[in-house]
């Protein structure tokens, strides 16, 4: 097939299948446009997003700020690598900082690379600062986590699907359950060794878990009393997505060590970083870590774009007040429901818990109708539906979008 043909959705899904590898189980829908809060298939059909890739879109699809940004950069200066200084980094790093009150950044790519980098920053604190022998410093981390697929991260993961006959696993960690301030008090006793707590402030991939109140808070005053870091994993929940502009923000809680990605960039650019003061941040020495493309000049010029548009659109504000309206209207259907049984979340990062087991295709089958009724969705641990669209989105197209997934659930009511 000419690439100047017009591709068709089969055409599209079918190269995929033959080219790619199998990696992932996508919706059947194939995307070729986007602007704010919606989407456009290889037909013309128009869909409301609400996945937002995962919260990185959360400046909407293609924001003009920030694709400006890009573009200009583009065409200016792309790439030197950090064997060179360039002129756009050291403006990021400042603005950066200052937005999120930390004394140093260190410029990544993706989501895990951030990760495998706090942990390793982490490491490199026990050992200098806080005194712990070489290779026995320990991390703990949460059951049910998701920090992302490299083999260090699937170590420490429950999901058997993403850990099966990738060992052997990388040591280090210890898990304990999440939302459970006794489980995490008992292990900072019993052990000297522990470095960090690398803790998500909602479990999305989970099922958009939301801890008791009070959690974090004490978590962090614990690790506190024991000398520990305090990690927070905001690659998805971070950058206005729960009604704050840091999910840990809902307690006043300020992390040892930030972790953000995904909406770093408003979705237009592969951008990371992790944030922490100098006290922890100064132990990484040249050569110690880095990375080709992160801190690029692109990667700068859309940070600084992407993070400018979450202050003057307001979008923390609008995620929490039309992420209220969504909660109370889908409990208002829940009151009379069978096929669904809660809501949760915070902010716009919303989910459903569809009333079957996660074995069913019951919620896979909603996401297909609710394809078919213009709004795109996908499911997480089989009968859970997460819910996170733009955060551009209006009032009304909010209640819209509530429309359509009453209805749908409608069709499967007393099935």
């Amino acid at each position: 097939m000419s690439v100047l043909e017009k591709m068709t959705s089969a055409d599209a899904i079918a190269l995929e299948d033959k080219y790619g590898a199998h990696n992932y189980h996508p919706l059947p829908v194939v995307l070729s446009r986007g602007e704010g809060v919606y989407v456009w298939d290889v037909e013309g059909k128009k869909y409301y997003d609400f996945l937002s890739a995962y919260s990185a879109v959360n400046q909407g699809h293609c924001n003009p700020k920030i694709v400006g940004a890009m573009m200009n950069q583009a065409q200016t200066l792309t790439l030197t690598s950090r064997a060179f200084y360039n002129d756009q980094l050291g403006h990021y790093e400042e603005f950066i900082t200052q937005y999120f009150g930390f004394d140093k950044v260190l410029p990544m790519n993706t989501g895990a690379e951030a990760v495998e980098t706090a942990i390793k920053i982490c490491r490199k604190w026990a050992y200098e600062r806080k005194g712990i022998d070489e290779k026995q410093a320990k991390i703990v981390v949460c059951e049910n986590n998701f920090h992302g697929r490299t083999t260090t991260i699937i170590s420490f993961s429950n999901d058997e699907n993403a850990r099966k006959n990738f060992g052997p696993y990388t040591p280090g960690f210890i898990k304990i359950a999440y939302d459970d301030i006794a489980a995490l008090e008992e292990v900072l006793k019993n052990d000297k060794d522990i470095a960090g707590f690398l803790v998500e402030p909602i479990q999305g991939e989970a099922g958009v878990y939301v801890p008791s109140e009070g959690y974090l808070a004490k978590t962090k005053e614990l690790c506190e009393q024991h000398n520990v870091l305090f990690i927070a994993d905001e690659v998805q929940t971070g950058i206005a997505r729960t009604g704050k502009l840091l999910a840990c923000h809902h307690e006043d809680v300020q992390p040892d060590i930030l972790i953000l990605g995904k909406a770093l960039s408003g979705g237009a650019y592969p951008v990371s970083a992790v944030l922490a003061n100098d006290e922890i941040m100064n132990v990484i020495k040249p050569g110690q870590h880095g990375s080709t493309f992160g801190g690029n000049p692109v990667a700068a010029a859309v940070a600084i774009a992407a993070l400018e548009v979450i202050e003057e659109e307001k979008l923390s504000e609008n995620a929490e007040k039309l992420g209220k309206l969504f909660r109370e209207k889908m409990n208002e259907y829940i009151q009379t429901s069978n096929i669904v049984t809660l809501v949760r979340g915070k902010g716009l990062l919303n989910a459903i818990v569809i009333n079957d087991t996660e074995d069913s295709s019951t919620a896979w089958d909603i996401c297909i109708k609710l394809r078919d009724n213009g709004l795109l969705a996908k499911p997480t641990h089989g009968n859970i539906i997460r819910f996170a669209p733009p955060l551009v989105m209006n009032k009304e197209q909010l209640l819209e979008c509530v429309t359509i997934i009453t209805n749908t659930l409608k069709e499967f009511e007393n099935q």
